[in-house]
């Protein structure tokens, strides 16, 4: 095996680790923004700050920019702004991956990055338009970003030889952790020292300019490749000859029935409703219960999110060490990076609910629970390509179809349980959270495989008739 750097497929990953950078920049860079765009007095009518902690008195009176214009929306208005970016995400989840297996994944992520970058653009303009304008950019953000994933997928079920499949796809992969990492903290910066549009400028021509080096420099698969060595294409055609179906006709009711598939969904779903639950209220437990602003401090807000990355990227590392060196089987691996990922996060937001006033504790706990969340990505989190590679976009497409759901669900559900914002209903919100993903563990340590299945290869057909 030639040396890894400099190799197609790593220029690949690295070239992807930026578009996920950039597209979870700019998901995440209106609710930092948010907080800019409206009138402090409507947004206090609805929220009860508890007395439970003390204040923090850490403010800091460096000159603030004050000239972005204001908007006069309530909390459910900006629960319904946040929210609608997932209402256009859902929908192109399947559609992405059944394109993706037809035209390509290139096209398809790099127009999804470039539609989205566009969108963002025009978000200022949309604000002044009026809400509904907004509410509809964001939707269309969604519809550009919901082919992302499924397209990545089936771009690696032709890119990734099997035994370096975690390495490769836990570096693409960790962008989308990074991105929400850097954009949470500068888009705070950007928002006190210049203005709330130019998150959104900025961001979105960053995104343009990735296009012209995806649209330049990546192919759909091997074959095509413009500079590929020989002794690489041949490497990865050869490990995978075995693995990829040539039937066009995709084999949609055995898939549908495929136990292992389902296992992926629970596994999915239930680790993105913790996930969710957090991205979207930290700062406000933070900020309500521990009488902390997330605001000021953007960087702690991004700390859990920047162990994630780390542990994506070293779980990826361990996870083929010990199918290639080890002799681990596959679905060994998958469980148990599972089953760490979805039951250390559980813990650890529980005991987050539990330490009272001490913020530095309640701040460690929730970072430890996030980076834990990593191992997932070695385990459910690329099974797609083990069980079914030539449908893996496909696949990721009806899991995260169902796992966008807690993005819609999980954060309206929080919010109604935590109407006086006591300790008491924050530990609800964490016990559910916590037991939803305890499910998730288990259902997938019974029912998951590692093994290609028979429906998902070539010769299935002839076997059934």
């Amino acid at each position: 095996i030639f040396p890894a750097c400099c190799s197609a497929r790593y220029n690949l990953a690295l070239l992807a680790c930026f578009g996920f950078f950039l597209l979870y920049a700019l998901r995440v860079n209106l609710s930092v923004a948010l907080v800019d765009m409206v009138e402090t007095n409507t947004s206090l009518a609805k929220n009860v700050t508890s007395n439970v902690c003390p204040e923090h008195s850490s403010t800091i009176n460096a000159p603030r920019n004050t000239t972005g214009v204001k908007y006069s929306w309530d909390a459910d208005t900006q629960g319904w702004i946040l929210g609608s970016f997932f209402y256009g995400y859902i929908i192109t989840q399947i559609p992405g991956g059944y394109l993706a297996s037809k035209i390509g994944g290139k096209l398809l992520l790099g127009f999804g990055i470039f539609g989205t970058s566009v969108f963002t653009l025009l978000t200022p303009l949309a604000a002044n338009l009026g809400v509904g304008y907004l509410i509809a950019v964001r939707a269309l953000e969604g519809l550009g970003e919901g082919v992302t994933f499924p397209a990545m997928h089936s771009m690696w079920s032709s890119w990734a030889p099997p035994l370096e499949r975690s390495k490769l796809l836990s570096i693409s992969y960790a962008g989308a952790q990074l991105g929400t990492v850097v954009s949470l903290p500068l888009s705070g910066l950007i928002c006190y020292y210049m203005n709330w549009v130019y998150v959104f400028y900025i961001f979105g021509a960053l995104g343009i300019l990735w296009w012209f080096f995806w649209m330049f420099l990546v192919s759909d698969t091997p074959e095509t490749h413009r500079s590929i060595s020989h002794a690489e294409r041949e490497y990865i055609l050869s490990s995978l000859k075995d693995q990829l179906s040539t039937q066009k006709s995709v084999p949609w009711r055995p898939m549908l029935e495929s136990l292992p598939l389902w296992a992926i969904v629970v596994a999915h779903f239930s680790y993105n409703w913790t996930f969710y639950t957090l991205l979207t209220l930290l700062p406000t437990y933070m900020k309500e219960i521990l009488r902390f602003d997330a605001q000021e401090n953007g960087f702690l807000s991004a700390l859990p999110y920047f162990g994630c990355w780390l542990c994506i990227i070293l779980s990826g590392q361990i996870a083929d060490y010990l199918r290639e060196k080890q002799n681990f089987s596959t679905v060994c691996v998958r469980k148990c990076f599972t089953l760490i990922g979805m039951i250390g996060p559980a813990v650890f937001l529980v005991a987050a609910g539990f330490i009272g006033c001490n913020y530095a504790l309640a701040v460690a706990f929730v970072t430890i629970s996030t980076t834990l969340g990593g191992f997932c990505t070695s385990g459910y989190s690329i099974n797609h390509l083990d069980i079914a590679p030539s449908y893996a976009g496909i696949l990721l497409g009806i899991t995260n179809s169902f796992a966008t759901i807690p993005g819609m669900v999980g954060p309206v559900i929080a919010k109604n349980l935590t109407h006086n914002n006591t300790v008491e209903e924050w530990q609800m919100v964490f016990y559910i959270a916590a037991s939803i993903n305890l499910f998730g563990a288990i259902f997938f340590a019974l029912f998951a495989s590692g093994e290609v299945q028979d429906w998902a290869v070539s010769g299935y057909h002839l076997h059934r008739n």
